[in-house]
């Protein structure tokens, strides 16, 4: 999005009554656009990926959770709706915002400028607030497992996911459609110097600093509350699960101590610390520059470049891309269903080729032997058990 300048829009100069002023209109175009053409072509290329990730990751996660029955559970709701979220982002927003950061300039028309950041606010600002619901929910998942079925109903979460959505209608749609976001004096029109319509977010402080608490801040937050403490729950468990296993370390075979039979605390404890930190980075990363600099725009308009706002922007869309691989990469029941879904895709284009007669290579079988059956510990079942569940229990965060 580009920054916003003063003035109204002359609309008679964008009407073309001739090919000449077609042309004139284009060459105007091309002398001040401060991108050459091999940077648009690079730069199309490489935001027109994340949004064809972005769609196509959440659209196979949406998929995976309606066709397999492993993944229908209450929980992964969220897991959809924020797929959902994601989705209308790069779709209904990624795409628009494309076309105006490569033209530099607003070619659709100013009503339907303030529907594009209507939906913009309005996706951003579900996306983190079911993100923020999935961290809820782990950490009762994980924290009272027993008592997780009576507190996480379907009934619950179907309010909570519409009491998402509905909080993010009233922070986008409805203080946007009554002209509450914008200064009072300012055109909903705007142009930059050689008379072109622009379209970006002009904010009064005070809808910026409410908004921005909103749709990040105070989720941003709860999260980071949640998973801290999930790490320091895992932690402690695995802790308890190596205090049982030292008896078992002490003893020794005809004088050679056996392996010790709490590596696999070891390695669970660092994949604990290293999934908090991937969850809580990327999302640091993404949206904390943008919603500081957001904030900062709203006081001082001046204060912050137009790149550095649109850089910044594609931040916090890209977090879109990435949310698919966080949060469903981990989960091995989203593994197997992703590689059920691509074989059936598979298994459907070998049909289509043989139908059309185009010889297809037969695949090899599998050669792959069980992990399970190669690591197995000879220090007793009750350890291994012991080990298996705190697994479990730290690959869920």
């Amino acid at each position: 999005m580009t920054s916003i300048s003063n003035g109204s829009l002359e609309m008679a100069s964008l009407n073309v009554s001739s090919p000449d002023e077609m042309t004139e209109l284009m060459e105007m175009t091309d002398e001040v656009s401060s991108l050459t053409l091999a940077t648009q072509i690079f730069v199309g290329t490489f935001l027109s990926a994340i949004i064809i990730l972005a769609v196509s990751g959440n659209i196979l996660v949406c998929v995976a959770v309606l066709t397999d029955r492993n993944l229908r559970k209450i929980g992964n709701l969220y897991i959809v709706s924020l797929s959902f979220a994601d989705m209308t982002l790069a779709g209904a927003v990624m795409t628009f915002a494309l076309t105006n950061d490569l033209l530099e300039y607003w070619p659709f028309g100013a009503q339907f400028c303030d529907v594009w950041i209507a939906f913009d606010v309005l996706c951003s600002t579900a996306s983190i607030l079911n993100l923020c619901a999935i961290s809820l929910d782990r950490y009762i998942h994980i924290k009272d497992p027993l008592r997780y079925g009576r507190l996480v109903t379907r009934r619950v979460v179907t309010l909570s996911i519409a009491a998402i959505w509905l909080m993010a209608v009233l922070v986008s749609f409805v203080p946007i459609s009554l002209d509450l976001h914008r200064p009072p004096g300012r055109s909903a029109e705007p142009v930059d110097e050689r008379g072109l319509p622009q379209c970006a977010l002009d904010l009064t402080p005070l809808y910026a600093v409410v908004s921005s608490c909103i749709s990040f801040y105070v989720p941003c937050v709860v999260m980071l509350a949640i998973y801290s403490r999930l790490y320091l729950y895992a932690k402690r468990h695995v802790e308890s699960i190596k205090a049982l296993t030292k008896p078992v370390m002490l003893g020794t075979i005809d004088g050679v101590a056996p392996p010790p039979a709490c590596n696999r605390c070891h390695v669970s404890e660092g994949k604990a610390a290293t999934t908090v930190g991937i969850i809580v980075g990327v999302f640091l990363v993404c949206y904390v520059p943008f919603f500081c600099v957001n904030i900062v725009a709203a006081f001082c308009k001046t204060c912050v470049p137009r790149l550095a706002f649109q850089t910044l922007s594609w931040f916090g869309y890209s977090n879109s891309s990435f949310n698919p691989i966080i949060y469903s990469i981990f989960n091995v029941e989203f593994r197997e269903a992703f590689v059920r879904i691509f074989g059936k895709v598979r298994g459907a284009f070998v049909r289509l080729c043989q139908r059309a007669g185009v010889p297809t290579r037969p695949r090899q079988p599998s050669q792959c032997k069980s992990v399970s059956s190669m690591t197995r510990l000879s220090t007793g079942a009750v350890v291994v058990d012991l080990e298996v569940t705190t697994s479990e229990r730290v690959t869920a965060i």
